[in-house]
Order: C-alpha cells, then structure tokens, then sequence
C-alpha cells in the first residue's frame, strides 16, 4: 500500500471557531496528509512545535513557507446567482424595477447552450479565484445552464434552476408541469447537490412550491428562495396571495412559504430584512436559516439596491442561524471580502456594536458549512477536515497584530477599489490541491 504524503504550509494562520472564538498562530504550520477526496488536516500547530513533532519528516521539498502570508479556510457563499455575472455593476434603483430592466433580459440569453457553457466556464474560474469553495447558487430556468454550472464548480456547492411560473416575462415562464418534472429530472440526476428553487413567491405558484418541497424534503436536498428583501416586495406578494384560494387571510410573507412547505432545516431564505417578531419565532421553529447579503442591501451610491439595513442582534436573539452571501448580481462584487467589509461597514456607520471582521469571516466560512451540514469535513482548519483553504499576502509588520487587526488592515486599503477583492487571494487549495 501506498504511503500518504504529508504536506507543510508555513505562514500566519487564522482559523474560525465562532462569531467570537478563533485559533490564531502567528508563525503557524498546516499539516495535510493525502491527495484529493483522501486530503484531510493532520495538524494545526505553531512553526516549533512542528518541527519538534515532525522533526526531519518537514523538510524542503515538501514544505511551502509563505512567508507572512495569511492563511485561512476557503470561503462559503450562501447565496448568488451565476447567471446575474454581467448584471452586478448595472444601475440600481429597486429591487422589482432592476429585475425587470436588467436581470430578466440577461438571464433570457442563458436560452442558447453554447452561451451559457461558455459563460459557466468564465463565471466559476473567477469564483475559485476568489476563494469561494462552497455555498448555494441560483441558476436561470434552463435545465442545460444548472448542467453547465454543475459541470464547472469546484468545491461543495448546490445549485438551482429558478421556477418561474406567473409574473414572469413570457420567455422565462415555465408551465407548473414543466417546473415540476424538470424539478424530479435534476433531483435524480444531481441528488443532494441540487436546490429546489423557486425564485421568489411572486413568481413561482403555491403547486409548485408544495410539490416541489414535497420532492426535496423526500430526497433531502436544500430549497432556497428570497424573503422580505424590500417593503414594495412584501406589499406585492401579499396582495397577489390574498387573491388566491387558501391565502386570503394570509398575515405575513413567511406564513406563504410555511403553507407552501418552504421552511425547515435545509431551507436558505436570502434576505430576511423586514421580518416581524412573529415571523422570526416561526423561522426559529421550523429551524429555516437566513442569507444575509450586505453588499446587495446596501445602499444605493455603494451599488446595492438600497433594501435596508440586517438587524442581525434580532435575528442572533429569536435563535435564526445566518450566514453571508454576496447575491451576485444584486451584489457588485464576487469576493467575500467585499461582502465581510460591507457587513462591518453599514453596522458601524447605524452604530451597531459587535459587527466585527471576526464575526463576518465565521459567517462567510464555517457558519455557511454548518447551515449546509458541511461542517464535519469543511468549513475551517480544524483537524479532520478536507483541505480547503486560500492564502492572502500580508506586510510583516501587519502579520503580527492580533487577528482583528489584521483582517481590518487586510479589507480597509481598498474600500474604494472594491474590485481589488477579486485578486486579494494569491493561492487556493481545494483538497490539498493547488487549484
């Protein structure tokens, strides 16, 4: 039989516990043992330890110093939409109206095969780029682009072809029979990796969300959808739901997606802004989790859609698990970085406490993978687990600050070149391989 290799990565590693909890080594050895699916970290230990430990086993050639690099866990996105790559720096002035203007046009050329499979090609090449390894995508209707999607990810994704079923622009609606067979068509093919995924309760029919949970639920796949993004929204869908049999006395918008069987533990509702105290009590005991997307949300001069403002003490309160996600294209910008720096941003500006870039880099990595059930293999640096994990160049004399520090540091030098996230990462493994 054999033997593993054992590798060594040297650098300043920060390696997420919770909002608040972290292991920290400032001249740090990650230990990985084996190649590809068998790849999983051996050990988390400072530089002398590690040379005590491994003695002549460490040695040049299988070592790679980075220096005062940082290293730390691949990202999690919890909620984007691949198809909405060329949309995301568009003009915004609502949410209803940018989807009319730009997104639906866009997703409408996803029709053509070879479009798409190009466009999936260049889409998850810059997304691996930016260090994101895992989370939970939205595609556009067709069967073929969820294919291409599928084909050309890397890490642990689900991925979705939104339903469209009403309000839709005639060449992105589906019939409910069509939505629903291409729904058992992909769950077959695909199994857990697949997201049910209705667009939003405006487009997609009460049948089909029923149904379609109906066939998630069974083959216990994800569903994944909007909730409460906007007032306008909320005001729209409830007046088209209390015209419609069985929904006239509906009070909220979560009550529609708890009637449709939307809710539960591998639910992902992207948004969550405008909820009740009512709505937050059914979300905590139907166990749905919450996608908050701070770049999308943000204000209008920051290229988001101006939504509002995540209460994410309310929601921490009412007991809702949320992580981060960056909604491309109503977000600008691919790179969690962004997304952690928007988070800090928009808290510190309404003078909330405690939106840390420690909290935000747990919710942009293992919290995602916790939601996802991912967190025995994924998610941090943790012993066991899969070896997934990027690394960030940093000045020396910024390698040795305490780690709130560091990420600040890290973030802050380009909040007016936003773009300059995408290219923040220097290296990224996915399983112990170099990608």
């Amino acid at each position: 039989m054999a033997m593993q290799k054992t590798r060594f990565y040297r650098g300043s590693i920060l390696n997420p516990l919770d909002d608040k909890k972290y292991d920290f080594l400032k001249d740090g050895v990650l230990v990985v043992k084996g190649e590809g699916k068998k790849s999983k970290i051996k050990d988390l230990l400072p530089l002398s330890e590690a040379r005590k430990k491994y003695g002549k086993e460490m040695n040049a050639a299988n070592t790679t110093n980075f220096g005062s690099s940082l290293i730390l866990p691949a990202f999690y996105d919890m909620h984007f939409h691949w198809v909405q790559d060329d949309v995301r720096e568009m003009p915004k002035d609502s949410l209803l109206g940018w989807l009319e203007k730009y997104t639906f046009p866009t997703e409408m050329k996803f029709s053509d095969k070879k479009y798409a499979l190009k466009r999936a090609k260049e889409f998850f090449r810059k997304l691996s780029k930016s260090g994101t390894l895992g989370g939970a995508c939205y595609s556009s209707i067709h069967e073929h682009a969820v294919e291409a999607a599928m084909d050309h990810v890397q890490g642990n994704f689900v991925i979705g072809n939104v339903l469209m079923n009403m309000n839709s622009p005639e060449k992105l609606t589906q019939t409910e029979e069509d939505s629903l067979s291409l729904t058992k068509r992909l769950i077959k093919r695909y199994g857990k990796k697949h997201s049910f995924t209705p667009r939003f309760a405006i487009t997609t029919t009460p049948r089909v969300m029923k149904e379609g949970s109906k066939m998630a639920d069974k083959a216990k796949c994800f569903k994944q959808t909007h909730l409460s993004e906007t007032p306008q929204e909320i005001d729209f869908v409830l007046s088209i739901y209390r015209k419609l049999p069985g929904f006239e006395k509906v009070s909220s918008y979560t009550e529609i997606y708890e009637k449709t069987g939307m809710l539960g533990r591998r639910s992902l509702m992207g948004h969550g802004i405008h909820l009740s105290d009512k709505e937050l009590k059914v979300l905590c005991k139907t166990q749905t989790n919450i996608i908050h997307c701070p770049t999308s949300n943000a204000p209008l001069k920051e290229k988001g859609l101006g939504s509002g403002l995540f209460d994410f003490k309310k929601v921490e309160k009412a007991k809702v698990m949320w992580a981060l996600g960056s909604d491309i294209g109503g977000g600008p910008f691919l790179s969690m970085f962004d997304v952690m720096r928007s988070f800090v941003d928009q808290n510190k500006k309404a003078g909330v406490k405690d939106a840390t870039y420690l909290k935000a880099l747990y919710r942009s990595t293992l919290a995602g993978a916790q939601i996802m059930k991912h967190d025995e293999w994924s998610g941090n640096l943790e012993v066991g687990k899969d070896a997934n994990f990027i690394v960030i160049p940093l000045k020396k004399n910024i390698a040795s600050a305490k780690p709130e520090e560091i990420l600040r540091s890290m973030i802050i030098p380009h909040r007016l070149k936003r773009e300059n996230y995408d290219s923040l990462v220097k290296s990224v493994y996915y399983r112990g391989k170099l990608i």
